[in-house]
């Protein structure tokens, strides 16, 4: 049922190559309306980029407290394991969920957001 998310960020310059880093993507960022958002590549068949990072300046702060966002990878292991050195920090390295669900891991980003990953294997 997700079709959007946000994730607060309040140096773009730093979130963006934070998640360029761990995810080994190249992201977008634009200006809209004083508003500046950096664009996850889409791997949909939608064609429509799922999430961005965002300034939003007070509308917008970054917690290790709200909702968790998890990102979809092959292997948990990979992204997780270039946390740290993108300038985050691991909570919660790779571990099973059930034999069923696959794995899961989760950080903090640059910019101070809880984050999750997931993967089958």
């Amino acid at each position: 049922m997700v079709t959007w998310f946000e994730i607060p960020v309040t140096d773009m310059v730093r979130a963006k190559a934070f998640y360029e880093k761990v995810f080994d993507i190249e992201m977008n960022v634009q200006q809209m309306d004083g508003i500046t958002m950096g664009w996850f590549p889409n791997t949909n068949q939608t064609g429509v980029a799922t999430g961005t990072l965002i300034d939003a300046g007070e509308h917008y702060k970054p917690s290790s407290d709200g909702v968790l966002v998890y990102f979809s990878c092959e292997d948990v292991s990979n992204e997780i394991g270039r946390v740290e050195g993108a300038g985050g920090k691991v909570v919660s390295d790779k571990k099973q969920i059930s034999e069923s669900n696959g794995y899961m891991a989760y950080f903090i980003d640059s910019e101070g957001n809880r984050i999750a990953l997931h993967s089958s294997k």
